[in-house]
């Protein structure tokens, strides 16, 4: 297991791509921010069909978040106001609000703006793990 913390995202879907390397310079996290398809997910405990249904944040102690909850942590680590924002999000209700807009926008990503056919998440996604 890593010694820090990692943001895994999509790097098939345009629109994850642009949103995470925006957000990647935006943040100045010290997290790397890498594509499921160039990370070795074994090591970090999870699979790629989770990897595919939603985004990852690995904790440096192994703890698998995902989802608005990954941004959450993304931003806490962020430091600063994004650490207070990020913080926000992990809190009942903005907690529930922050999971169904990503879910929204997670399952309109081909839609979204620079998202392509290639960005739909498939089929057979299975529900997310805890």
């Amino acid at each position: 297991m890593p010694d820090t913390p990692i943001l895994i995202f999509d790097g098939d879907c345009a629109f994850c791509t642009t949103s995470a390397r925006w957000l990647e310079r935006t943040l100045g996290s010290r997290a790397p921010v890498e594509p499921w398809q160039f990370t070795d997910l074994t090591a970090y405990g999870t699979t790629a069909e989770r990897a595919q249904y939603e985004v990852l944040w690995v904790a440096a102690d192994g703890r698998i978040h995902g989802g608005a909850q990954a941004f959450a942590r993304w931003l806490i680590d962020s430091g600063g106001v994004y650490k207070t924002v990020g913080t926000l999000i992990t809190l009942p209700p903005v907690r529930w609000i922050a999971a169904g807009v990503y879910r929204l926008i997670a399952n309109n990503r081909n839609r979204m703006p620079g998202g392509t056919p290639a960005c739909a998440l498939p089929r057979s996604a299975p529900p997310p793990r805890p």
